[in-house]
């Protein structure tokens, strides 16, 4: 049985602020919680039911992590989904927000990057990792008032990709001008260089916007080329305003890749 110790510290893990003191980031989901036993992070304890436990023993040990029983309903108290998962996962936060230095994380890199200026919302943000992983990329830099990484709706949208990108934080124009024009950076932007007939390279950097007011005016004397994905909604009938900033990166993704088949 849990202590209210125990269930306080977790709930608290909801908050940034305390995630922040305490250096924790908690994860749900099966598939969630072992892409990152797997991965370089550090899980502190894992609680779960008891069938999980004895299913998922053996990389339990190896990984010499504490495994806690917990009974159903302790699981709905310390749970931040509708209908929580048979475990959770209480994981430590790497010390530089990434899992590589920042010396090495600001190194140029070939292929694609992403770029993202104050994504707000954490959905998209964790679908855009899922998307990053998707198509290959490994990196992704987010302006420092981009939704928090370890907020538990971010980790649970990746869907295990937090344990395979990349992501760092840091005000974009300071990138930019550390880059010094090694790369080319797309925006993506509502008017632009049709995406679907534009000749892209296989590297670069695509920067997408905030969802409601697209790419900051500081970062567009950054942008080298202007891409935009064109409609093809019926105008007499009206169509959608713009497109959802992680379906908008997924396509953009498509694109620049599509032709290294």
């Amino acid at each position: 049985m849990l202590s209210q110790s125990q269930i306080k510290q977790i709930t608290a893990l909801q908050v940034r602020k305390y995630r922040e003191e305490l250096g924790l980031f908690m994860a749900e989901g099966e598939k969630l919680v072992l892409d990152l036993i797997r991965s370089e992070f550090k899980v502190a304890a894992i609680y779960a039911s008891s069938s999980w436990i004895i299913d998922h023993l053996a990389i339990i040990r190896e990984k010499e992590i504490p495994a806690i029983e917990t009974l159903p309903r302790e699981m709905e108290r310390i749970s931040a989904l509708s209908t929580p998962s048979p475990v959770l996962a209480v994981v430590k936060k790497p010390e530089s927000g990434s899992l590589i230095s920042i010396s090495a994380f600001c190194q140029p890199s070939s292929g694609l990057s992403l770029a993202l200026d104050n994504i707000r919302d954490p959905g998209n943000f964790g679908t855009i990792i899922r998307i990053a992983d998707w198509f290959g990329i490994k990196r992704i830099w987010c302006s420092e008032n981009t939704v928090d990484l370890y907020n538990p709706k971010v980790v649970q949208a990746t869907m295990g990709s937090i344990a395979r990108v990349e992501v760092m934080y840091e005000e974009l124009d300071q990138v930019f001008a550390r880059l010094n024009g090694q790369f080319p950076v797309f925006g993506a932007y509502l008017e632009g260089e049709n995406v679907f007939t534009a000749e892209l390279p296989s590297s670069g950097i695509i920067l997408i916007g905030n969802e409601s007011r697209g790419i900051s005016p500081q970062l567009e004397t950054w942008v080298t080329r202007k891409v935009f994905i064109p409609s093809f909604g019926d105008k007499n009938h009206g169509k959608a305003e713009s497109l959802n900033a992680s379906i908008a990166t997924a396509i953009l993704c498509s694109e620049f890749l599509r032709n290294q088949f």
